[in-house]
């Protein structure tokens, strides 16, 4: 995660592209990782997700978000599980399987553990999503 947004040049790439990033090439002893999806065509795209809480208490639960693409493929990704406090902010970086290109929405779950929904009064002030540049 801190590597991210990629730099203006680009993501590094691994393989046939890798001689686009010539600096990466002259490191002795340089490690490579390669995230990938469980299914075809196995590519992800790095998502940083922001998102803050605002409101007057705690509260038990989690935050997921649901990608869905223009084809009706749909991924689910959990930003943030246990005790959700206010004025929290939650920042995380996603290897999301769905090309932001063909992103058609993203829908934000909110579920609250059962004994808190009567009292329990948060919510999301900010939800920002922002992905690195296409190599």
């Amino acid at each position: 995660g801190n590597c991210f947004p990629c730099p203006q040049e680009g993501c590094p790439m691994m393989g046939h592209y890798a001689d686009r990033f010539p600096a990466k090439l002259k490191m002795v002893n340089q490690k490579y990782f390669l995230n990938t999806a469980a299914d075809p065509p196995f590519a992800t795209w790095r998502q940083k997700v922001f998102i803050k809480l605002s409101g007057v208490k705690k509260m038990s639960g989690d935050i997921n978000l649901v990608f869905h693409d223009t084809e009706g493929n749909t991924k689910e990704y959990e930003i943030a599980s246990g005790v959700l406090s206010q004025d929290e902010v939650y920042t995380k970086y996603l290897d999301v399987e769905i090309n932001p290109k063909n992103t058609k929405k993203i829908e934000f779950l909110w579920n609250k553990a059962i004994f808190t929904l009567l009292w329990a009064r948060l919510g999301a002030e900010t939800v920002n999503i922002t992905h690195g540049q296409d190599g």
